[in-house]
């Protein structure tokens, strides 16, 4: 790899910016494709498939076997509300190698005792957050179930452009926090961005079980296609 090339693949990777490094493997000719001119470019849809599953491999366009070995960051998880359902989803997000930090302002939920080697930020949403820099490689829960907490939480999500955005509750409750949401200045595309009743519609009852539907809503999320995204909503 050139060091121009390098220099230019660590300054992506710092930012936390997805990049494929496309590889000729016959004349061992490289390029860098940073995610953000993907639709521009002549492998588009190759280069978008392999970014989705994260992971790199061969491909052949024109004739020519191209390696494309894809650089994207860690995925994180912010979950908002230390409550028995994070009890469950922060360990299995973690065993799927997400960076889980939990905040909660109430200590008496956030308490290392209750998530033992997970990161607990036991203060209010508008102090806790943005020092986490949620970004598009964030999947963000919100599952207090209290305004005070989970909407000015919500707010800041909606700024960070997260991959990912669940809220507990019916579509009652959901209802009514989009009337709040709106009166605080969210618009209907933000809104429309939250996935309210949260999880997969699996008939999870338990946390544990409920855990698992949030986390293959995320998974879905983050690695199909949009048409079949937009089937598993």
């Amino acid at each position: 790899m050139k060091l121009a090339t390098l220099h230019e693949l660590n300054a992506e990777r710092a930012a936390r910016r997805a990049v494929i490094v496309v590889t000729d493997v016959g004349n061992g000719e490289q390029r860098l494709v940073k995610a953000k001119d993907f639709a521009r470019d002549p492998l588009d849809a190759e280069l978008a498939k392999q970014l989705r599953t994260g992971k790199s491999g061969m491909v052949e366009a024109g004739g020519r076997k191209l390696f494309l070995n894809v650089y994207a960051p860690t995925a994180k998880m912010v979950i908002v509300g230390a409550v028995h359902i994070s009890q469950a989803l922060a360990p299995l997000a973690r065993s799927l190698d997400y960076d889980v930090t939990v905040v909660d302002p109430r200590t008496a939920f956030a308490s290392p005792e209750r998530f033992p080697d997970v990161p607990l930020i036991a203060e209010w949403p508008d102090v806790a957050l943005p020092p986490l820099n949620i970004d598009p490689y964030t999947a963000f829960v919100a599952l207090t179930h209290d305004p005070k907490i989970d909407d000015p939480a919500l707010l800041h999500a909606f700024k960070c452009d997260c991959f990912y955005i669940g809220a507990l509750g019916s579509r009652k409750t959901h209802a009514k926090r989009a009337e709040r949401l709106r009166a605080l200045g969210a618009t209907e595309s933000d809104i429309a961005r939250i996935h309210a009743p949260i999880g997969l519609p699996i008939g999870a009852v338990s946390p544990s079980e409920i855990a698992v539907a949030i986390m293959a809503e995320i998974t879905a999320q983050l690695r199909l296609p949009p048409k079949e995204k937009e089937q598993a909503a």
